[in-house]
């Protein structure tokens, strides 16, 4: 097996370890445990990285408590893979220094922010004129649509409610049910958040849920939107990390 196939493989397992630990089918994600008791200890590591701040996501929404040891398979994951800082990725950027925000958020350590450089101010897609463009860009930080995070990114989520409606669409008519459901991760984000949406997120959430056949970190994402669309409209907490 190619450590690419080990690697992804891996990303799935975990995230069928946290959307359990999120809809209570499954305990706690553990990860240092599954970092030791993982065949590939390397592509566990990937796997911590691949899902980057969504492996917060059974603390952050769940109350799930995230101990000192899974602090250190988070820092040691970053030490294997290292941050990326290239211009020409971006969205890679803005995620891993989501990850590195959350992470000193929830230590308590805030050297920890420093595993993942802050990224260029022109990083957040932020020119919604080729809104379909923009969307995908959006689709690819759908981690960041999470409890404890705020920022340039989530901003332009604010301004582009309808570049993000017509994304879920068009993503819908594609059959690109991945992209449609990190999209609708957005707009339930935003509801929570008190926005006025132009396309409902429930009907959307639904619909990808019913014909996506979505795979384990697609169901994940769902299982996000369900949560905020769960939760009364416009009542996000205000202070939030700054990724």
């Amino acid at each position: 097996m190619s450590s690419h196939s080990a690697f992804a493989e891996a990303a799935d397992a975990l995230a069928v370890s946290v959307l359990g630990a999120l809809d209570g089918t499954g305990g706690a994600v553990q990860l240092a445990r599954y970092a030791d008791d993982a065949p590939d200890t390397l592509a566990a590591l990937a796997a911590v990285r691949v899902l980057g701040a969504d492996v917060f996501s059974p603390h952050l929404l769940a109350g799930h408590p995230f101990p000192a040891q899974d602090t250190a398979v988070v820092a040691k994951a970053f030490d294997a893979f290292p941050a990326s800082d290239a211009p020409e990725e971006a969205a890679v950027a803005l995620r891993d220094h989501a990850t590195a925000a959350l992470l000193a958020r929830i230590s308590g350590d805030d050297a920890l922010g420093g595993l993942a450089p802050v990224p260029a101010d022109d990083a957040a897609p932020d020119d919604t004129a080729d809104w379909s463009a923009w969307s995908v860009r959006m689709a690819q930080l759908a981690p960041l649509a999470t409890l404890g995070l705020d920022g340039p990114v989530h901003e332009a989520a604010r301004r582009g409610a309808l570049s993000l409606s017509r994304g879920v669409s068009r993503s819908i008519l594609r059959r690109d049910f991945p992209t449609a459901v990190r999209l609708v991760r957005w707009l339930a984000w935003l509801r929570y958040d008190g926005a006025e949406l132009p396309l409902d997120p429930d009907v959307a959430a639904e619909h990808v849920w019913l014909v996506g056949g979505a795979g384990p970190r697609a169901a994940l994402d769902l299982a996000m939107a369900r949560h905020f669309l769960e939760l009364p409209p416009g009542t996000a907490p205000k202070e939030a990390a700054r990724p």
